[in-house]
């Protein structure tokens, strides 16, 4: 394919992948900013406690955004972290397709690493899809470009050998699988990574005890053992190793040797709590190597315990090694029904997970242990298994042989028809061009429309919250003239008239001698503490005494208030003092208000409710709104959602916040709306 038509394809997939995102994104000026936004996005990504799908759209999102940055090494880096992700969540043609973006522009930027990664992660695609010439292919191209780089990325080049030397071993091509895992090994020496070398001498033993050569087999597995104890967390290795070295001796028929190595694996502690599979085969391996020693005293019971587990835990490759055991068994001691049956049992598992090689044991046991017309066709069965294996191997061996050959061929044959095409090419380039730049410019357009829409309702919101709040402060300003007016007239009236008659009667104390001034006495002190609690009373009214948030929070309450009394509902309302609605963003508190207004209206219309609380918690740096009522309720499961619901989640959903809908028939309704600060 020449590179006027992947820069074509490229063309098309890039606005594939942007127009695939239906959300409309915010614009954003400065790179910088974009990268931060970007990031922001992969560390949602990475977050466990969220939803996959929220995951996903979050990982979507940076991949939108990332498109549009600079083709430079900071965006492949990008794109590279970002098709990982998507690999774990298992979005493999997501990964697919972000690994070609990153292709085509380690190509443009003649980024060599970047281009043996992606050839490398696009191999690893290919295996998911089990299409292995195709990752054997993209596997190569990654091992010649870092074959160039003088081992400066060892570990990035180690991946792509050791699974070229995997799927060759698949296909029984031990010498290229050899070789391979050799240079692999090579590579992870260079960065000392412990772990893929614990892989690659584990494969090597499984290389070496397949073509019969035991010592250097036990000799790869010691290696592997040596690596595993070097991991922090290699206890499991550890094991395998053991067991595999177990395997060899078992094949060498040193069956004592071959037990003692497994039971060194099976007394690992907690392994059969922890690893139940694991613990299975070793129990079995234990009693095969027994059995096949010549003890009879326990083996049946073993090998019986060793199926129970694996049944249990539904282990189907190890159900098919307990059953071909117990089959052996009892072939040995006479009792072929039996043997049929385990045999039968096997072979239809084999085939159900399409084991080729467990069906070829099966079919062979089959043969031994069926009556002779019987025993006839599987013999049959077992030899056109086996000649189609071979011939299967045989020319997956030659395939993989001409891919490596004809890689140079193929790329210089496509440079060829480059040349012959490019004024076609260029002419298609041109028309495509031309019909995705207006197809961009449409959708620019509209674009450009919603979010005018958007800003302008935004605007509308904030717009009636300020004339809420300023027709909460008109009150409150009311309401302190009021006051102010009652302090001075209390001050200056009252007060006075009362200053007056004390002194009146204070006059007549001093003249008169009638009996009575001990009383008048008694009087004036009264008026005296009546004039005390009075300048009292005009302080207090003169004094500011509502906090600073007080607007927002009486709004609340008249709103609930109002309502409540028009439809004859009792309520009760709670506010958090602990929340600062000075400094909550303007836009939550007219989502928050519009929330509880829609919720109030759904409760009147529907519910049939008698009392409502309603309660503003703070929690964890969070805003928990929470409406409760007695009525009907619903069952929120069946119901579907109304434009008034719908209008309440797509709100807290602009908060980046949560809304449940909590309700049962008979058993009232719940609304929580819980949104960061």
């Amino acid at each position: 394919m020449s590179r006027y038509i992947i820069y074509i394809l490229s063309i098309i997939l890039l606005i594939n992948l942007s127009c695939s995102n239906t959300n409309k994104k915010p614009a954003v000026s400065k790179e910088e900013d974009k990268t931060k936004m970007i990031n922001n996005y992969i560390e949602k990504a990475k977050d466990d406690l969220l939803s996959e799908e929220q995951r996903i759209s979050n990982l979507n999102n940076a991949l939108f955004w990332s498109i549009k940055l600079p083709e430079n090494r900071e965006k492949r880096v990008i794109l590279l972290e970002i098709g990982y992700l998507y690999y774990g969540l298992k979005k493999y043609d997501k990964f697919k397709k972000t690994n070609d973006l990153t292709l085509l522009l380690s190509k443009k930027t003649k980024d060599s690493f970047g281009i043996a990664k992606s050839y490398s992660n696009i191999g690893s695609y290919y295996e998911t899809q089990s299409s292995k010439d195709s990752a054997f292919y993209n596997y190569i191209n990654a091992d010649k470009i870092y074959s160039k780089m003088n081992k400066k990325y060892p570990d990035d080049h180690g991946i792509p050998l050791f699974n070229m030397a995997i799927i060759q071993r698949s296909f029984k091509d031990y010498v290229g699988s050899e070789a391979n895992m050799i240079n692999a090994i090579e590579q992870f020496k260079e960065s000392n990574n412990f772990l893929y070398l614990n892989f690659c001498y584990n494969y090597l033993g499984v290389l070496s005890k397949d073509v019969g050569m035991y010592e250097e087999a036990i000799e790869n597995y010691q290696n592997a053992l040596d690596y595993a104890k070097k991991l922090e967390r290699g206890k499991y290795m550890e094991i395998q190793a053991l067991n595999n070295i177990g395997v060899v001796f078992k094949d060498q028929k040193l069956y004592n040797k071959a037990i003692e190595y497994y039971e060194r694996a099976i007394n690992y502690e907690g392994l059969a709590k922890k690893n139940p599979r694991f613990h299975a085969r070793l129990l079995d391996n234990i009693a095969y190597a027994r059995f096949l020693s010549g003890e009879t005293k326990g083996i049946l019971d073993s090998f019986n315990i060793a199926l129970g587990i694996r049944d249990s835990i539904n282990d189907k490759s190890g159900l098919i090694t307990s059953n071909l055991h117990l089959a052996e068994y009892y072939d040995t001691i006479g009792v072929d029904s039996t043997a049929n049956k385990y045999a039968s049992y096997a072979r239809d598992v084999a085939q159900s997970v399409n084991s080729k090689k467990d069906l070829l044991k099966s079919l062979l046991l089959l043969k031994d242990v069926s009556p002779e017309n019987e025993g006839l066709v599987y013999a049959n069965q077992y030899i056109a298994l086996n000649d189609s294996l071979q011939n299967q191997e045989r020319l997956s061996r030659d395939k993989f042989a001409r891919i490596r050959f004809e890689t140079d061929e193929i790329a210089e044959q496509n440079q060829q028809i480059s040349r012959e095409n490019e004024i076609l090419i260029i002419a298609i380039l041109g028309l495509t061009a031309l019909f995705l730049l207006g197809y961009i410019i449409f959708r620019q357009q509209q674009s450009n429309k919603e979010l005018l829409f958007a800003q302008t309702q935004q605007e509308a919101n904030q717009e009636i919250y300020r004339l809420l709040l300023n027709q909460q402060i008109k009150l409150e300003e009311g309401r302190k003239l009021e006051q102010q007016r009652m302090s001075e007239e209390l001050h200056d009236g009252v007060l006075g008239r009362l200053f007056g008659v004390r002194l009146s009667l204070d006059g007549i104390n001093q003249r008169a001698n009638d009996g009575f001034t001990e009383a008048r006495n008694k009087y004036i002190d009264e008026l005296k503490d009546i004039e005390k609690e009075i300048r009292l009373i005009s302080h207090d009214l003169s004094s500011e005494t509502l906090p600073s948030d007080v607007a927002y929070i009486d709004a609340v309450e008249n709103l609930i208030s109002d309502l409540c009394e028009v439809n004859n509902i009792n309520f009760e309302f709670n506010n958090d003092e602990e929340i600062d609605w000075e400094v909550i963003d303007d836009q939550k508190k007219v989502n928050l208000f519009r929330i509880l207004q829609e919720s109030l209206q759904n409760i009147f219309k529907h519910s049939g409710a008698k009392s409502i609380k309603i309660n503003f918690d703070y929690i964890e740096d969070k805003i928990n709104l929470t409406i409760l009522d007695d009525g009907i309720g619903f069952n929120s499961t069946k119901v579907k959602k109304g434009i008034g619901l719908k209008n309440i989640t797509s709100r807290v959903s602009q908060m980046s916040g949560v809304v449940q809908f909590l309700s049962n028939k008979s058993t009232g309704t719940r609304v929580s709306v819980s949104v960061p600060v």
